[in-house]
């Protein structure tokens, strides 16, 4: 008598292959579309100004202090530009913020490298106390500074009359040396650069030191060009606040072959009338240089200030 074996249900175990893709979670529609409803608001804000100057920069004097007031000029008065630049010596202030901004940006950007570089790579005693001196330099306002620095270039020894005691003469005063050295290295261009030397890998180091380069071949050969965002990001802060600067060469400088063009601007603010058409052209030639030099560092720039505090 034969016997039946007994059914075996076999139940089926999962699939081979792949696993399922889960489905990425996406935002819902109605909060895209708020978040860049959000966006497009305050990006017109920030840019609404800029624009009303540019428009203002083409209306006549009548139009612009008339009420109320017009956005689009009636006439369009591209004499403003030639006229502006003929009622005060424009090309001259141009030159000079142009001369002492690239004088700025090419020095802190080579000095502030190797002083981050050397906090950041190279140990050696009293490290530590330099860095909070760097620091506590970036806490100190701007302004707090001006009349020290001011002291300074006016009894410096041996210039403009001076001897060496720094009495006797101007010093600085009213000189190149004045408009260019004190903003020659900043704190904060130290510290960005020191941040950047920090999140570059040890093993580079270590390699080119296998390969006989000394310290500063590693500096120069090896790790400074990995610092494209940090040079774009100190350049271009740099660069603005030499542009901008206003009250320093305002202080320091009577001569007017070296005005500047923040300092020239005020030429068309008299004491009876203020010339708007003039100023808001000048205001656009001034502005204009920063517009371009932000277009082509942007991506470098919003890549430096995002990575420089990985370490």
């Amino acid at each position: 008598m034969s016997t039946r074996a007994p059914d075996r249900t076999v139940t089926p175990g999962p699939a081979s292959g792949p696993a399922p893709v889960t489905a990425r979670r996406t935002r819902p529609r109605g909060s895209r579309i708020a978040l860049h409803a959000t966006l497009i608001v305050l990006s017109l804000l920030m840019i609404a100004p800029f624009v009303w100057m540019a428009l203002s920069s083409l209306k006549t004097r009548a139009e612009i202090v008339a009420y109320p007031p017009t956005v689009l000029p009636h006439d369009w008065h591209w004499a403003n530009y030639p006229d502006a630049l003929a009622y005060a010596p424009f090309a001259t202030y141009f030159t000079n913020s142009l001369v002492i901004a690239v004088s700025h940006t090419v020095l802190n950007v080579v000095i502030a490298a190797m002083a981050g570089y050397a906090l950041a790579r190279v140990e050696f005693r009293g490290r530590s106390l330099l860095l909070m001196m760097v620091l506590g330099a970036m806490m100190i306002p701007t302004f707090t500074k001006i009349v020290p620095q001011y002291l300074l270039a006016k009894t410096m020894p041996f210039f403009g009359g001076n001897d060496f005691l720094g009495r006797g003469g101007n010093g600085w005063l009213d000189s190149w040396w004045v408009l260019i050295v004190p903003g020659a290295v900043t704190p904060l261009a130290i510290f960005l650069f020191r941040q950047f030397y920090l999140s570059l890998p040890r093993e580079l180091e270590e390699a080119a030191r296998i390969d006989g380069l000394g310290e500063f071949g590693i500096f120069a050969r090896v790790m400074t060009p990995l610092m494209k965002p940090a040079i774009a990001t100190v350049s271009l802060i740099t660069f603005e606040n030499s542009w901008n600067n206003f009250v320093w060469p305002l202080i320091v400088t009577r001569s007017e072959d070296l005005r500047v063009i923040q300092v020239g601007l005020a030429a068309f603010q008299q004491a009876e009338r203020t010339l708007w058409e003039f100023l808001m052209a000048g205001t656009v030639l001034a502005t204009l240089p920063m517009i371009v030099l932000f277009l082509f560092t942007q991506k470098y720039f919003v890549q430096g200030f995002a990575t420089a505090g990985i370490k």
